[in-house]
């Protein structure tokens, strides 16, 4: 059985380790950590891994800027991100979503739920592999899931990563009725918004991570 590689990009070595281990025990995931920003860049360009469950407050370079800068370049393949992090608000939430993360938990965090979000994004990403379309082109609508890019009446449109992903969903099941819970579980992950039991990791630092 092929495991799925995760980069865990995490400076608190206690936290990073209980990670590793609670994804590593079920035998599907070989888990790899780094402690910095840029050691984590240097990391997906060598060997891009299947996830990366990367802290925001990180030296060297933020973990915010670390989202951005795998997702603005276009020579970086496109890898799920789980943002882990103390910061809770709203404000918070909608930046690292927004960044193009394609999940947001917060510090104290249960390992259970880390572990099933982690197995939910893992699905999403292989769901239909080789199966996709490349592209979609409507009356009004173009769009080219290659590129990344999308078009209405020729202006070109854009889109937060979920909602891009969600236009992929819905473009490959088109003319299918999808429910709304299909769609939170294909696009955001039922497994996201579920309490999954006790057994929480919380951080050691005082200030948010």
């Amino acid at each position: 059985m092929t495991k799925h590689r995760v980069l865990i990009v995490e400076d608190e070595q206690d936290i990073a380790g209980l990670i590793k281990h609670t994804l590593e025990r079920g035998g599907e995931a070989e888990a790899h950590i780094v402690g910095s920003g840029d050691a984590a860049l240097k990391a997906v360009t060598e060997r891009p891994p299947d996830l990366i469950i990367l802290d925001l407050n990180l030296p060297i370079v933020s973990g915010m800027e670390v989202c951005r800068i795998l997702r603005a370049g276009a020579d970086v393949p496109h890898v799920p991100i789980i943002m882990l992090t103390a910061r809770t608000s709203e404000d918070d939430r909608v930046s690292g979503l927004e960044q193009g993360a394609d999940d947001y938990v917060t510090k104290p965090f249960s390992l259970r739920e880390l572990s099933a979000r982690v197995r939910a994004v893992l699905r999403r990403g292989h769901a239909g592999d080789g199966k996709r379309p490349i592209s979609y082109r409507g009356d009004h609508l173009f769009a080219d899931f290659d590129a990344v890019a999308v078009a209405v009446d020729g202006a070109a449109v854009r889109l937060t990563r979920r909602e891009f992903e969600l236009l992929r969903y819905l473009v490959h099941n088109k003319n299918r009725v999808v429910s709304r819970d299909r769609l939170l579980e294909r696009v955001w992950g039922t497994s996201a918004w579920s309490k999954l039991g006790p057994s929480t990791c919380t951080s050691a630092g005082s200030g948010a991570s």
